[in-house]
């Protein structure tokens, strides 16, 4: 309270005050500018050199410095420990799959396996070691989980459920002293799995339309309201909900009970996607919880600790995602060594060497992405576009792996049961939707890259406007000018500031020639981005939100330019030949959507000698690919 006696005013966030002076509804601009307020205090949670305005991703664009070192991470290094955990953690999943115990009678990961899982400290790596955990640095857990998915990705995704947008992070982050140690032993010995409860049947993207309530009884809350497509959602699991206190976005650490009751129920439905896990509603009628359970972060509010976690979780499924797609690179090459069309293998085929090298590409991309993400989490970044790249990267990659390169390799055996495209199908589409759809998040790639630009430079343009009651602005009319006249003249600075003030591009020395030119030419691209983001704010003012296409464009050409500069960045300093070809295959295929050129002979060349390449030599991470996978399904004889 005030010294008044009254509730300190709430700031008014950059995305309300550009509605409001656009001429949306209260309501709209209320309920947006929550959501900005989240994102303003999930900043302040990280020091000034690591929040998005310093960001890699933010200083290549505005500030025109792309720091090589910035856009790449060397190889994780593991403790005796973490590695330990690691191989025995694989060491289970493969024995459980060899004795055919993996899956339990409802087609689901078994109790067996989560148990002997718990019993080597899997769902300890991302604990601290006083927890009992394994204290494995992010970097290491999303190197780690490409490797997992090799050999089963739901083992994979649930450790990323757990310890990413799970019960860990929150607790990792906003606990207590005294909440970690109630809970994350439980968590980190796998007693308890967890999950984070944030959808409901009308809260998806928009997270300020939350109706799940828990209303203060005592030493308990009172939790009521529902949740929708929460994976870990069965009895006995400790989830994370996010719900109303006092009207504002709170988190309860909900140890749920072992069975139903009158107070909690589960809405049980038929999911295509995550179908080797639980994934139910949540019904909460009164259920109490503690109220020492309730989360209460320095900075913020429930939302805070909702976005805080995605991040990572981002990266990690765009870590399973590359696992998934060298399980699909080494179920083709067998078919394309065996399947003949007109007396010869279909692996002579230009097309079909196209789609090898495209999937070797693809993955090595995604590695590129998940080893530059995670190690910015690691080094302290809040990491928000550079995770909203990898994931949307990721989860497009495997979706176009799956159907145009997987699929159509295959052919009508895809549809065959027991055919890895056939059996996970919704599995390789679905992540476009977790963690936030694809779309959405390209549109919150864009506002955070144009944030500050806009605060400095169009937010007092807007609402000079607004105070003069000028609704259509006219640069012919004088009045107008004048009323405009100083926040015009600061942009023109910074308009000739940028374009004439010189700053060299990075050499790139040490890659060799063709992807060091990647480097460069996205280097390059990010920069003249700033000119193009600009012009689009002065273009279409305060009408910009509403131009959801162009938004989306500029976003495309961004998180590509990024990718191929990540990539190149990677693939140039791998020593494996395969490797370095896959990532000028994707630079190149890149670099041409963002200049809408056509393919050369030298591509087509490329792509060849990847796919042939491929079908002959080892490449890097399908040693762990189990040999169910290399079946040829339905052989026939000559």
């Amino acid at each position: 309270m005030s010294e008044t006696g009254q509730a300190p005013k709430e700031e008014t966030s950059f995305a309300e005050t550009a509605l409001r002076l656009g001429g949306k509804s209260a309501e709209e601009a209320q309920r947006t500018g929550a959501v900005d307020r989240a994102d303003e205090q999930v900043e302040k949670l990280f020091a000034p050199q690591y929040q998005t305005a310093n960001s890699p991703v933010h200083r290549a664009v505005w500030d025109k410095h792309v720091d090589p070192e910035l856009f790449w991470a060397p190889e994780p290094q593991l403790d005796q420990q973490v590695q330990q955990v690691m191989e025995q953690s694989l060491d289970v999943v493969r024995r459980h799959h060899q004795q055919q115990t993996a899956y339990d009678e409802h087609g689901k990961i078994s109790p067996a396996l989560l148990d002997d899982l718990a019993q080597v400290g899997y769902w300890g790596l991302l604990v601290e070691k006083r927890y009992q955990g394994a204290g494995a640095s992010f970097s290491a857990f999303a190197s780690f989980l490409t490797r997992m998915a090799t050999v089963d990705a739901t083992v994979a995704g649930l450790a990323s459920v757990h310890g990413c947008i799970g019960a860990v992070d929150p607790l990792n982050t906003f606990g207590s002293p005294e909440q970690k140690e109630r809970f994350l032993r439980l968590l980190a010995t796998g007693k308890r799995l967890s999950g984070f409860a944030l959808t409901e049947p009308g809260a998806g993207s928009d997270l300020t339309a939350l109706r799940t309530v828990a209303t203060r009884q005592g030493d308990h809350y009172l939790l009521r309201g529902e949740k929708l497509f929460i994976t870990n959602a069965i009895p006995g699991r400790l989830v994370a909900v996010v719900c109303l206190i006092d009207q504002k976005p709170s988190v309860l650490v909900v140890d749920l009970p072992p069975e139903e009751n009158e107070q909690f129920r589960l809405r049980r439905y038929g999911l295509y996607a995550l179908r080797r896990t639980w994934n139910n509603g949540l019904i909460f009628n009164d259920l109490p919880v503690p109220a020492e359970n309730r989360l209460v972060p320095q900075v913020g509010d429930g939302l805070t600790i909702a976005y805080h976690g995605l991040n990572r979780g981002r990266v990690a499924l765009c870590a399973t995602a590359a696992g998934s797609m060298r399980v699909m690179l080494a179920s083709m090459i067998p078919w394309v060594k065996f399947r003949r069309t007109y007396g010869a293998p279909i692996g002579t085929r230009e097309l079909v060497q196209r789609r090898l090298a495209l999937l070797g590409g693809l993955i090595v991309a995604s590695d590129a992405l998940v080893r530059w993400g995670a190690s910015l989490l690691d080094r302290g970044y809040r990491g928000e576009m550079e995770c909203i790249v990898a994931k949307i990267f990721g989860s497009e990659a495997q979706k176009e792996a799956a159907i145009e390169l997987l699929m159509k390799t295959h052919g009508g055996r895809s549809f065959v049961h027991g055919h890895l495209f056939g059996d996970n199908v919704h599995e390789f589409l679905a992540p476009c939707i977790y963690e936030g759809e694809g779309e959405m998040l390209g549109m919150a790639f864009f506002k955070s890259l144009v944030k500050e630009h806009g605060v400095r430079f169009f937010q007092p343009i807007g609402e000079a406007l607004h105070a003069a009651g000028i609704k259509r602005p006219s640069m012919l009319n004088p009045r107008h000018l004048w009323v405009l006249k100083g926040p015009l003249w600061r942009y023109a600075l910074w308009q000739l500031g940028y374009r004439f003030r010189p700053r060299p591009l990075p050499a790139f020395a040490d890659l060799p020639g063709e992807l060091r030119g990647y480097a460069q030419y996205a280097a390059r691209a990010l920069r003249r981005l700033a000119l193009e983001l600009s012009g689009a704010m002065s273009r279409y003012q305060l009408k910009l939100a509403d131009r959801q296409m162009r938004i989306a464009e500029l976003s495309a050409r961004g998180q590509k330019a990024v990718t191929i500069l990540c990539t190149a960045l990677y693939a140039g300093r791998q020593n494996n030949p395969l490797v370095r070809q896959a990532g000028e295959v994707i630079c190149h295929r890149l670099q041409m959507e963002l200049e809408g050129g056509r393919p050369s002979d030298s591509y087509f060349r490329q792509l060849r000698r990847l796919g042939e390449a491929l079908v002959e030599e080892p490449f890097p991470g399908l040693e762990s690919v189990p040999e169910q996978a290399l079946r040829i399904l339905m052989p026939y004889e000559d």
